[in-house]
Order: structure tokens, then sequence, then C-alpha cells
């Protein structure tokens, strides 16, 4: 989501885990587990990677499409997941490209460590015992690494996405500082950050757009900041960081 992550990821570190990073090509993932499992790693995002390479070269469609494409009868599970996701929300399916690829490769690492957190580009997955509070890197904004957002432990392993308008490389149509969206699916989580982000022109779109988000299935929680104005629903609440 932005250049400098270091701060950002300091702030997720959770007590008695191992903080590692691994690159694959322009995936760049920062994991948190109970050893450092990063051959482990490295082999899950090379093989998901690689899944998605292939899918995209025989549909190169899925690349660059801005909207829902129709679903394939056959595909690898992480692309039928980012294609429904996108469906879901009304966005191209690579909007979840960054949570599918953390989700799966976190899934794969649950098998060696019951807590993983797995943190791709401001998209993080996460299964954990303790409550987690993640920081809002939300550019120029006030409330920028001042707010966190604190979730409570969850049963089953879930996501928190954020996408912004005004921050990294991203395609975006919006001007959210940031979007950020709570989920048991990293990929939904994902496309619905993107999708109401770029919903998010100006200030008074918050309200609306905070409505729109809480009729998408699956979605548990949102946060939207636009400058000094916050906007908030769902399973979870903020906090003032250190």
């Amino acid at each position: 989501m932005f250049e400098d992550r270091r701060v950002y990821r300091r702030q997720h570190q959770k007590t008695g885990l191992v903080s590692f990073e691994i690159t694959v090509k322009e995936t760049n993932l920062n994991i948190q587990a109970q050893t450092d499992l990063s051959d482990q790693a490295i082999r899950a995002t090379l093989k998901y990677r690689q899944y998605l390479e292939t899918h995209i070269l025989e549909h190169p469609e899925f690349a660059t499409a801005l909207s829902p494409l129709p679903l394939p009868r056959i595909a690898p599970a992480i692309v039928m997941d980012m294609m429904e996701a996108a469906k879901q929300t009304n966005v191209g399916p690579m909007a979840a490209v960054a949570g599918a690829m953390a989700e799966y490769v976190g899934r794969k690492l649950l098998a060696l460590s019951p807590e993983v957190l797995v943190e791709n580009g401001g998209d993080i997955f996460i299964c954990s015992a303790t409550q987690t509070v993640f920081s809002i890197y939300a550019g120029n904004s006030p409330l920028s690494m001042t707010t966190g957002i604190l979730v409570e432990p969850q049963q089953h392993p879930f996501a928190m996405c954020t996408s912004s308008g005004t921050l990294g490389h991203s395609k975006s149509f919006g001007a959210a500082d940031a979007v950020s969206v709570l989920a048991y699916s990293c990929s939904l989580a994902d496309a619905a950050a993107t999708a109401l982000c770029n919903q998010v022109k100006e200030k008074g779109d918050i309200e609306k757009t905070l409505h729109q988000g809480k009729q998408i299935q699956g979605i548990q929680g949102i946060v939207i900041i636009k400058g000094e104005q916050i906007g908030l629903w769902g399973d979870l609440k903020l906090v003032r960081l250190p």
C-alpha cells in the first residue's frame, strides 16, 4: 500500500511470534509465526504465483479487467476466490490479488504454526488466539498511525485489508486516505476495500459508502478515513495508538 512499510509493520508485531520477510518477484510478505518459516513461505508463494501467472497467460483479461469476469468452469482455487470476490464487490479480480496471496500463503503455514500473520502491502491475513490492534496508515490524515482498529480474538482466521486513493501504486478511482475492511475472506476484504475506496471522493461520501459496504455479504467491519473525518461500522472498535 505504501513504500516504507517498516514502521507500519512494527505496529503489528504479536507477542511471542517470530517476524520475518520474504520476497518473490513483486510479492513482498511480512510474516509472523511461532518459528521462522521462510523456506516454506517462499515455496507457497511460488506455487500460488505460478497458478496466477499461468491463468493470466491463458486469460490475459484477468490481469486488466476493472469489472467482474464470468466464472470459469475450472480454475485454481485462488483464481476462483479472486473472481468470486470481484463478483461480490463489482471490481476486477486483480483487486483481490494481494489479499488472496496473503491468505493462501498464510493457510499453508497454519499446518506448521497455529498462529500466523501474513501482511502483503497493507492487506493482512491472521489467525491468532489474542486480540489484535491494526494500525491505520492514511497518508497525510491526522488520524494516520495515531488510530488503530482493535479486533477481539476470532474463532476462525480472518482478514483486515486496506485500500487508499491517495497512497501507493494500486489503481483507485477514489480519494479516501484509507478504507479498511474486516472479513473472514482476505480476497473479499481486499476487493471490498478497493470497491469502497472508489466511492469516496470527498468527506460527505463516507456515510453512504459505509451503507453500501454493509450490503456486501461476508463483511464484518469497515473503517473509512478522509482527512480528519472517520466512519466506522461493524465488529471492531477504534483505539488510540501509543
